[in-house]
Parts: C-alpha cells; sequence; structure tokens
C-alpha cells in the first residue's frame, strides 16, 4: 500500500484543480487557500515519501511536475481572470514552460535527465506564496504596502523562474544534448533519395 502514496498524492493534486478554482471564482477565498495549501503540501509529501522508501515510478516523474504546472497555470490564470493578478505574469510562466517542453523534446529518445535545481524549486515556492498572499490581500481588503506585497513576490519569483530557464538551456549546451552535428544529422536523414 505504501508504494501506492506517492502516487495517490499527485492523483488528489489533480482532483484539487477544478475545487480550487471553483471557489475562487466563486469568492470563497477561506477555502481556496485552504485547499490550495493542502495540495502544496500533498506535492511536499509525496517527493519526501517517494524519495526516503525509494518509491519513484514513471508515472510520479511524469505526472508529479505535470500536476505542479498545472495547478500553478490554473491557479495563476484563474486570479488574472478575476482580476486579482496582472495579465502579464500568467504570459510569462505559460511562455517558460513552452520553452521547456522545446528543451525537452531536444532530449526526446536520449538517455538523459535534467533534475531540478534549487532556483526552480525556489520559483514554485515563490508562487505559492505569492498565490496564497494574493487570496489572503483580496479576503482582508488590505491596501497600502500589502496590495504591492504579493506583485513583489511575483516578480521575485519569475526572476528565479527566468533565471532556471536560463540555466536549464545553458545545461542542455554544456551536456552536447543541442550541438550542430544532431541538426546536421537530422537534416541528413531527413534528405530524400532520388528513385533510380
Amino acid at each position: 500500500m505504501l508504494k501506492h502514496i506517492p502516487n495517490i498524492l499527485t492523483i488528489l493534486r489533480f482532483i484539487f484543480i477544478p475545487i480550487i478554482l471553483y471557489f475562487i471564482f466563486t469568492g470563497n477565498y477561506v477555502l481556496g487557500i485552504v485547499f490550495f495549501t493542502i495540495s502544496g503540501i500533498t506535492d511536499v509529501l509525496d517527493g519526501f515519501i517517494a524519495r526516503k522508501f525509494n518509491l519513484v515510478s514513471n508515472f510520479g516523474k511524469l505526472m508529479d511536475p505535470l500536476a505542479d504546472k498545472l495547478t500553478q497555470i490554473s491557479v495563476l490564470a484563474c486570479l488574472v481572470k478575476v482580476n486579482i493578478i496582472p495579465f502579464w505574469i500568467l504570459v510569462i510562466v505559460i511562455l517558460k514552460e513552452l520553452l521547456m517542453v522545446v528543451g525537452a523534446s531536444f532530449l526526446y529518445g536520449k538517455d538523459v535527465v535534467v533534475y531540478s535545481k534549487w532556483y526552480g524549486k525556489l520559483a514554485t515556492v515563490l508562487f505559492y506564496l505569492a498565490i496564497v498572499i494574493s487570496l489572503i490581500t483580496k479576503l482582508l481588503g488590505l491596501t497600502g504596502f500589502w496590495s504591492n506585497f504579493d506583485l513583489l513576490i511575483y516578480c521575485i519569483a519569475l526572476a528565479c523562474t527566468v533565471f532556471s530557464l536560463i540555466m536549464y538551456v545553458k545545461c542542455l549546451y554544456q551536456g552536447g544534448f543541442i550541438d550542430k552535428s544532431d541538426l546536421k544529422a537530422e537534416n541528413k536523414n531527413a534528405v530524400v533519395k532520388p528513385k533510380k
């Protein structure tokens, strides 16, 4: 039973997404914060349990980061929709994720894994923190410094996420996963030989 706990926690995060969005859309920020916080806790727990008891699975390696990104982007999009945060924050996050997908395509079929670094994890934690602060600020109707405090955290999180993207691309080039020989080989294979 223990071996299934990390995957169960990951599945729970997918289930929590529409619940969190529903509460934010309906203005029930307290329950939105509660379920979003529980989602974040399950994220930490499933990773800890998987590593502690050597329960890492292919399902977890694929679905865990997907659950993270889907939760983050969905909630940010929801906050944009209800006019809690500006649209440009969501745009930068989506562009970064799209570029990460393009980078991952270069690794397809190669026996290599680019592990998450501390700055990527820091960005995720800061986004979670900023989202909670945004909801608390809206819930309590805070003004002045507090009305812009979440924006400051978002900017720091975005700086970390852009830095993470730069280091990801750098890692691909330094590791030789993207080079001219790969591109030449692909172009050579793409040439159609004329029929005799």
